[in-house]
Parts: C-alpha cells; structure tokens; sequence
C-alpha cells in the first residue's frame, strides 16, 4: 500500500466501515438473541403466573425482565469500548468504554476522541445503538400486556369484583 492509498482509505474512513459492519453485525446477533431470551422466558413465566392468578409475580418478573433488558444494553456498550480499546483506537479502556456510552445512546456528551480513518465508527456505534433501543423498545411493549393485565386483575380483586369477571378480563 502506497502512502497515497493509505491516505485515501483514512481520508474515506474505509477501516472503520470494516469494523463497524462487522461490530455491527455481531452487537445486533447478540442483541436479538439475548433478548429472544429474555422475552421468551417473560411470557411463559406471566402466562403461568397469571393461569395461577399470581398478579403480583408478574410484576416482579417485568421489572426483572427489563433490568435484563438494560444489561443487554450496558454489555452492547463494554463490548464497542473494548473492541475500540483492543485496536489501540482509544489509549484507555474506561474511556474507551464512555465514549462507546456516549455514542451508542447518541447522547454525545463526549467529544470524538477516535483518530482519523476512525471517525465513522462513532456513527455505526450510535447506529447500533439505537437499532438496538427500537428493538428493545418493541420487546418491552409486548412485555406489557401481561404485566398490564396483572396489574388490572390485582385492582380488580382490591374491589372486590367477582372472579368470574375478573377471569373474562383479558
């Protein structure tokens, strides 16, 4: 590679689309997949809990599965702050691991601090992210509609409404 390709590849930024499209690609594997968990295990479990009216088990496992939710986000972010670290784009890993926050939440309260050829990624980055938050967010309003349900049937019981039309309320 001649000195003028490489300034061609770092004016184009071309190393950051390889990795972003790779990062990219494995971040939203994983995503889909821890949240297919997840979700998965949400259902069966508030469908059980409801079937035994246990309205406030459902609660409980809402919360749970969110929080679950939001540590899938906190590794999607350690996992951008350590890729950027291993390639030496970052000099230390905690900063690296914040300005992986600060761009995939788009919230950019950190300046770009990747070096020139990079600066695409912190794009991909916050692409991911909010691929990542839009999915998740589609996930959680399924979640709600047990959790709602519970939550209308526990109400129900405080007024003292029959459980024959507690039962029909789905």
């Amino acid at each position: 590679m001649t000195p003028q390709d490489a300034s061609i590849a770092t004016t184009l930024d071309l190393p950051s689309y390889l990795l972003g499209a790779i990062m990219l690609l494995l971040v939203l594997v994983l995503h889909g997949l821890v949240l297919l968990q997840i979700t998965k295990r949400y259902e069966v479990k508030s469908f059980l809990y409801l079937a035994e009216k246990k309205y406030s088990e459902v609660t409980l496992c809402f919360y749970i599965g969110i929080f679950c939710l939001f540590l899938t986000h906190i590794a999607e972010i350690i996992l951008w702050g350590i890729s950027l670290y291993a390639l030496k784009l970052v000099p230390a890993l905690g900063q690296s691991i914040l300005f992986s926050g600060s761009t995939y939440t788009a919230m950019g309260f950190m300046e770009d601090i990747l070096p020139d050829g990079w600066k695409m990624l912190a794009v991909i980055i916050a692409f991911s992210g909010m691929f990542a938050f839009a999915w998740t967010a589609s996930a959680m309003i399924s979640m709600t509609k047990n959790f709602r349900q519970a939550y209308t049937k526990r109400h129900m019981e405080k007024l003292n409404i029959s459980s024959d039309i507690i039962d029909r309320f789905k």
